[in-house]
């Protein structure tokens, strides 16, 4: 599919600047469809705090119980979905909300239920009615999955960005972060492979924060997404990951 993701975290919706609405203008206007996935860690840590509904993780991950999913659900579809989409529409560019329950857009299964509770990975996406969907407009599409039997999932925002990039074999896939890139010594390193990242962990030059990405990252280009761009804006190249095979 020609297709590009863009994954955006809960933090950067109120920061998107008018270059990041002109790059995915020129995106449309030349032919390519375009998904955002958006997140909103800090939004649910926010309401669980403001709810005195406890905050969990382990390895990471956030341990969903039943209300931490129900309020996971309120905040990225009562919240940072419209924000998202409000910003669109002010810039002039068509878009709609999409979530699991949509066709069947996302199925997923449980990562450890014993363990993590209803935290999923995707394991299918209605290709078809997507690429429809996408024809005519901007998807932007929360990162819930919907197991087959029903149950809601909550999926990392990287890991599902990655997780659809590789079972659509999108074209590319940039995850937006707060930071320019991986940085090492003040600088952003340019390019990378994925046998880079034990090294660089090894040397701390990749932390906590960048793992999960870099881990989601080296997925998708090993099932052939052709790069995946981390960065800070849209316009500014930061670190693209490849495959040798890429080069």
């Amino acid at each position: 599919m020609n297709l590009i993701i863009v994954k955006i975290g809960g933090n950067a919706i109120s920061k998107l600047n008018s270059e990041f609405f002109e790059q995915l203008r020129q995106w449309r206007q030349a032919g390519k469809k375009v998904l955002l996935i958006h997140g909103g860690g800090p939004q649910i840590s926010k309401l669980s705090a403001q709810l005195a509904i406890p905050t969990h993780k382990k390895n990471g991950i956030r341990i969903t119980d039943a209300r931490t999913l129900a309020l996971t659900k309120m905040v990225l579809l009562g919240n940072t979905q419209p924000a998202l989409l409000m910003r669109l529409a002010h810039e002039g560019l068509a878009a709609i909300g999409l979530n699991a329950s949509d066709q069947q857009l996302l199925t997923g299964t449980y990562v450890d239920q014993d363990t993590y509770g209803a935290v999923g990975s995707i394991t299918g996406v209605n290709e078809l009615a997507l690429s429809k969907i996408l024809n005519g407009q901007i998807g932007v599409l929360a990162p819930l999955a919907l197991t087959p039997t029903g149950d809601w999932l909550n999926v990392n925002a990287d890991t599902a960005a990655a997780d659809i990039a590789r079972v659509l074999k999108a074209s590319q896939l940039y995850l937006l972060t707060d930071v320019p890139g991986v940085l090492k010594d003040g600088k952003v390193i340019s390019a990378m492979i994925p046998q880079d990242i034990p090294h660089l962990i090894e040397e701390k030059v990749i932390t906590d924060g960048m793992q999960p990405k870099l881990s989601a990252a080296a997925k998708a280009v090993h099932a052939g997404v052709h790069a995946v761009c981390i960065t800070d804006q849209l316009t500014h190249p930061g670190t693209t990951l490849k495959t040798e095979a890429n080069d």
